[in-house]
């Protein structure tokens, strides 16, 4: 008797390592495929804050919160199967999506260079108007709807890229990695979002701290640096997001081009990376190294999205238009 239970308690302690082991291993995929996808992710915490600009200090918090779990829906709900259908089914198809979702990154970064070279002051216009004609909570309602879009694109190239970088392994492990990354990034872009949207007002709440000390005093400019620094940060946050859209979107490209056997764009980022690293001293050559390729990763992103400005402008745009409006006369007639 006491033997079997021993024995059972030794099955126990055994299950227990592998699933601890188990733990573990979905803990490290998912921090690399994380780390891989670090780009997008800045862009996602970058691009957020814009949307609760102007809008009531109390209304701030909820939103993040309505984007949030708009977010945790696309990535856990839509994106997580969809991932997992294609690794299944259609891996060949992973490294086309991916590309597309990196033209798209190259693509929206350079739209917006090209926007604060050439503001559209009709784009700007036709914003301001829309604003006007809607109450608070439908401008509140369209904000979120617009971060939720903007999001399900991000997360999608967020959980293209995890996927390709989680390695191979049974199904189940690559759920529970991919999950773990929808969660883990959310909850970090989301809950970073939320403290910069209301850092000014803790500025605020500080630069208004009474008494006559010198720790009082220090609070008061301490509050009031935070305040002066927030339209710094953001616009700091708007560049590094736009660069890592570039670099990110850029070598995306180069190494889907790659894997379709056209390597010369990824042999001369490599090459003029190791030149550069030749000139730094020997400890900091590495990051030279890497520097160098997301620049030129970055230019490469800048030079496809240029090119592919127009032929959104003058082809897909029109094509889309056209589709929707021939669903808007069907359902128009179908109603009739």
């Amino acid at each position: 008797m006491s033997v079997g239970l021993i024995a059972l308690l030794d099955d126990v302690a055994v299950i227990a390592r592998a699933a601890a082991a188990s733990l573990d291993d979905v803990i490290a995929q998912a921090g690399k495929a994380g780390v891989k996808a670090a780009g997008v992710v800045i862009d996602d915490a970058a691009v957020t804050p814009t949307y609760v600009v102007g809008l009531s200090p109390s209304r701030e918090l909820p939103m993040i919160w309505k984007i949030t779990l708009g977010s945790l829906r696309n990535k856990l709900l839509i994106l997580l199967p969809g991932a997992l259908a294609l690794s299944q089914f259609a891996p060949s198809a992973i490294t086309p999506l991916l590309m597309l979702g990196g033209a798209f990154l190259c693509y929206e970064g350079a739209e917006k260079i090209y926007e604060k070279l050439a503001p559209h002051e009709a784009h700007a216009h036709e914003a301001s108007v829309e604003s006007v004609a809607l109450t608070a909570t439908e401008l509140e309602d369209q904000k979120v709807a617009g971060a939720v879009k903007t999001d399900f694109i991000l997360s999608a190239e967020i959980m293209a890229i995890s996927l390709a970088a989680i390695p191979e392994g049974s199904l189940w492990m690559k759920a529970a990695a991919l999950a773990a990354v929808a969660v883990f990034i959310t909850v970090g872009v989301y809950g970073a979002v939320a403290l910069i949207v209301k850092a000014d007002d803790a500025g605020l709440a500080l630069a208004k701290r009474r008494g006559s000390g010198v720790g009082a005093k220090a609070i008061r400019t301490f509050g009031r640096g935070m305040v002066r620094a927030m339209p710094v940060l953001l616009a700091a946050l708007s560049v590094i997001g736009t660069a890592a859209m570039l670099w990110v979107g850029g070598q995306i490209i180069i190494h889907g081009l790659e894997a379709f056997h056209i390597a010369q764009p990824a042999h001369f980022v490599h090459d003029w990376s190791e030149a550069a690293a030749a000139f730094a001293p020997e400890p900091v050559r590495s990051v030279v190294a890497w520097l160098a390729s997301a620049a030129l990763s970055g230019l490469f992103g800048v030079a496809l999205g240029a090119l592919l400005i127009p032929v959104a402008s003058y082809l897909i745009s029109p094509v889309l238009r056209g589709v929707k409006r021939l669903f808007g006369l069907r359902r128009t007639s179908e109603t009739a």
